[in-house]
C-alpha cells in the first residue's frame, strides 16, 4: 500500500486528497494540517503547512513514499530541499525553484532571459522611484507587491492617484509586511485571462485542462481583489493551438532557463495568462495547484494524477504518462465567510447542502468546534463544485447548491463562468478585462 503525506488545509488540498483516493482507493494518506473535509478521505495530524521541521520528522517516522506539498510557502522556506536531504521523494519545486512564484522581480528576470511574452514592468524599493514609473507608464496601471502576500498583493489602478496611494501602503507603510517592501510597477494588459497547469519532470510536462478564475469579490468582477471567488473549466478559448502556444513560448522556456540557471522546477507549473490582442503573456508564474482552479480541473481531469505525481516526485520522468479532459465541465463557486477579504469573520455554524457524484463540496476554511459542529475558519470557506454534461447544466449547479449551504453572513458570486456564457450566447462577445 502506498502512503503520502499532504502537505496543506484548504479547499485545493481537499480537491488533492479526493482525486487521489480516486486514483487508487487503497492510497493511505497522511493530511497536515487538514480539515475536517479532508478527514473523511485521510489521518489528519496537527502539523502545520510551515512547520518544516516537524513535516520532515512526520514523513520519516510514517515512513511516506513521498510527501506532496499544496501551499507555497513551505516551498518557499525549502520543505522539498529538507525532504530531499533524507531521501523523501517529494512533488514540488526547491526554494530556488519556488522563486518563480515567491519573487515577483525574480520571475520578470527568468522571463526576461527566456523571451517569454510578459507585461513590462520596473522594480523598485523606494516610493518615490515607482510613482515616477507608474506617471510613465500612465494609468492604468497594475501595482505588484514583489513577495507572498495571500492573493492581496495585485492592484489594478485606475488611476494615478490611486497608484500612488498602493504605492505608499504597500513600500512606506508595509500593509502587506516585507512582502510589500518593494514592487513591480507594471503596464495594464487588457484581454481575458487564463490559468494553464503543467505537470512537470524539469524537462517537458502534461499540460491539464485550462481553467478561469474569478478573483474580484463581486459580480461582474468589481470590488476587490481576493483569492479567488471561483473557477470553470474547460475554457472554450483555450483551444487545441492555444495551448502548444502557450507551451512552446512559455512553459518550455521556462523550464530551459531555470534548467540553464542550475535550479530545475519540478512539480506543477502554474502561469496565469492574459490573452491580449498580441497572443498571450503572462500575468504571474505560481509554482503550485491554484486554488480554486484546482477544485474545478481536478474534477474534469481523465488518467491518473497519483502516478504522475509520484513519478515527478520520484525523479522517474512524466514517460507516456496521459492525463487528459474527461469531457463533462465544472464550475466551482467559492462560499466565503462574513467580512473577507478584509476583517474575517469566524466561528459562524456551517450547514452543508448535500454532495453527490454530480456535486463536491471542497472545504478551504472550515473547523470543527468545541461542541463537535461544523464552523467557518477562514476567509474563503467552501468551494463548491457542480460537474455536468453542459457549461450551463454545471453553472447552474454549482450555484444552487452555493446558495443552499447555511452561513450567517456568507458571500459568494452567482456569475461564476460568465463570460463562458456570454461567449456561447453571443461568440466574440465576452473578451475583455
Amino acid at each position: 500500500m502506498t502512503r503520502v503525506i499532504l502537505v496543506g488545509g484548504g479547499g485545493r488540498e481537499h480537491a488533492l486528497a479526493w482525486r487521489l483516493k480516486r486514483d487508487d482507493p487503497s492510497l493511505d494518506i497522511i493530511a497536515a494540517p487538514g480539515n475536517p473535509g479532508i478527514a473523511s478521505l485521510a489521518r489528519c495530524v496537527a502539523v502545520s503547512a510551515t512547520d518544516i521541521d516537524n513535516l520532515v520528522a512526520l514523513a520519516q517516522s510514517e515512513r511516506a513514499d513521498a510527501v506532496f506539498v499544496g501551499p507555497e510557502a513551505p516551498l518557499g522556506a525549502g520543505l522539498v530541499d529538507r525532504l530531499d536531504a533524507v531521501r523523501v521523494p517529494a512533488f514540488g519545486p526547491s526554494a530556488a525553484g519556488a522563486m518563480l512564484e515567491t519573487s515577483k522581480s525574480f520571475a520578470k528576470d527568468v522571463m526576461r532571459e527566456a523571451g517569454v511574452p510578459t507585461a513590462h514592468a520596473t522594480t523598485h524599493s523606494d516610493a518615490a522611484s515607482a510613482k515616477r514609473a507608474a506617471h510613465a507608464l500612465g494609468a492604468p496601471v497594475v501595482i505588484k507587491a514583489t513577495g507572498l502576500a495571500a492573493g492581496k498583493g495585485v492592484v489594478v489602478c485606475e488611476t494615478l492617484a490611486e497608484a500612488e496611494r498602493t504605492i505608499d501602503e504597500f513600500i512606506d507603510r508595509r500593509t502587506l509586511g516585507d512582502a510589500g517592501a518593494e514592487v513591480l510597477v507594471e503596464e495594464f494588459m487588457s484581454g481575458e485571462e487564463l490559468s494553464v497547469f503543467m505537470l512537470t519532470d524539469g524537462t517537458g510536462g502534461i499540460m491539464l485542462v485550462p481553467a478561469q478564475d474569478h478573483k474580484r469579490l463581486n459580480e461582474g468582477d468589481t470590488g476587490p481583489n481576493t483569492g479567488g471567488m471561483g473557477a470553470y473549466a474547460p475554457v472554450s478559448l483555450a483551444t487545441n493551438p492555444l495551448t502548444q502556444t502557450v507551451m512552446r513560448t512559455v512553459m518550455l522556456p521556462t523550464l530551459a532557463a531555470m534548467n540553464a540557471r542550475g535550479t530545475p522546477f519540478r512539480g506543477l507549473l502554474y502561469a496565469g495568462l492574459m490573452l491580449t490582442d498580441a497572443g498571450p503573456k503572462v500575468v504571474e508564474f505560481n509554482c503550485r495547484f491554484g486554488d480554486p482552479e484546482t477544485q474545478a480541473v481536478l474534477p474534469v481531469t481523465r488518467g491518473s494524477l497519483l502516478e504522475s505525481m509520484l513519478a515527478i516526485a520520484r525523479r522517474e520522468g512524466l514517460g507516456a504518462t496521459t492525463l487528459t479532459w474527461s469531457g463533462k465541465f465544472a464550475v466551482t463557486t467559492v462560499v466565503a465567510a462574513a467580512g473577507y477579504p478584509g476583517k474575517v469573520r469566524s466561528g459562524d455554524a456551517i450547514a452543508l447542502p448535500d454532495s453527490s457524484s454530480d456535486v463536491l463540496v471542497f472545504h478551504a476554511g472550515t473547523a470543527l468546534n468545541g461542541g463537535g459542529t461544523l464552523a467557518s475558519a477562514g476567509g474563503r470557506v467552501l468551494a463548491i463544485t457542480s460537474v455536468a454534461d453542459t457549461f450551463e447544466q454545471a453553472q447552474q449547479g454549482s450555484r444552487d447548491a452555493a446558495a443552499a449551504v447555511q452561513l450567517a453572513g456568507k458571500q459568494f458570486r452567482r456569475d461564476i463562468g460568465w463570460r463562458e456564457a456570454s461567449r456561447r450566447r453571443d461568440p466574440g462577445g465576452a473578451r475583455g478585462a
